[in-house]
């Protein structure tokens, strides 16, 4: 059995291996413990898909927790569905094909991963960047700018633990300390909201586009939830090492 034990794997389905290698080297910066396996282009090397590549990639990303693939085009996941057809029954009731974009769900995807997220908490990260571009058309619709980046109002009733505090990186919540973040966040089991966004979505953390200065409010959404909101506002205030 191949992949990172105890981890769901994840797989890149282009029909360009430029860009699905970009992005397991894009995603590695954000899960450097988990599997991700890149099967783009043809055996011959040009665009297209290959139905070796993507079984031998499901074989490599597979430790027995369950694969997630993402696709780039249509024909892509025909290729998949092709190569989940040959599979043991076994091993395809565990490879679940994402239905999300490849470079955002990809990311959150690998996120979840690495978080030891299960089969079915991986593909809902990926899954998640739909809801997220549902969102921004949303906001472009209604506001006209396409900036999408208001922060919104915190969520928690009164009572619950609350802290306010200001983004002190020089690039803002770019990718690498959104993704530590929320793997933080995966660690507690309570619920924690960022501006009003679910602390563990990596796409809703990313979305907010907070920039250096920028006001944070992290709540807790149980009175339980005072170590979780601290331990966050605290990586927030520190600057995530990288400040």
């Amino acid at each position: 059995m191949a992949g990172t034990a105890g981890k769901v794997g994840v797989v890149f389905v282009s029909h360009s291996s430029l860009i699905a290698d970009g992005l397991v080297d894009l995603a590695r910066q954000m899960a450097e413990g988990a599997t991700l396996v890149a099967a783009g282009g043809t055996d011959e090397g040009g665009i297209g898909t290959s139905f070796e590549k993507v079984s031998s990639a499901i074989a490599a990303a597979d430790s027995g927790s369950g694969v997630v693939v993402l696709c780039d085009l249509g024909s892509a996941i025909l290729t998949t569905e092709t190569a989940l057809d040959f599979l043991d029954d076994d091993v395809r009731a565990r490879v679940r094909i994402a239905s999300a974009p490849l470079v955002e769900g990809g990311v959150a995807a690998a996120v979840a991963a690495e978080t030891g997220a299960d089969l079915a908490g991986v593909l809902e990260a990926a899954e998640s960047a739909n809801v997220e571009k549902e969102a921004e058309s949303d906001v472009d619709a209604a506001s006209g700018t396409g900036t999408g980046t208001d922060a919104g109002e915190p969520s928690g009733a009164s009572g619950n633990p609350t802290r306010t505090v200001t983004i002190i990186n020089k690039d803002g919540l770019h990718a690498r300390p959104a993704a530590e973040f929320v793997k933080l966040a995966n660690t507690f089991p309570v619920k924690v909201t960022v501006n009003g966004k679910n602390a563990r979505s990596l796409l809703g953390i990313m979305s907010m586009g907070l920039t250096k200065g920028s006001t944070v409010v992290v709540s807790g959404e149980s009175p339980d939830a005072q170590e979780a909101v601290d331990a966050l506002a605290d990586l927030i205030e520190t600057g995530f090492g990288e400040a």
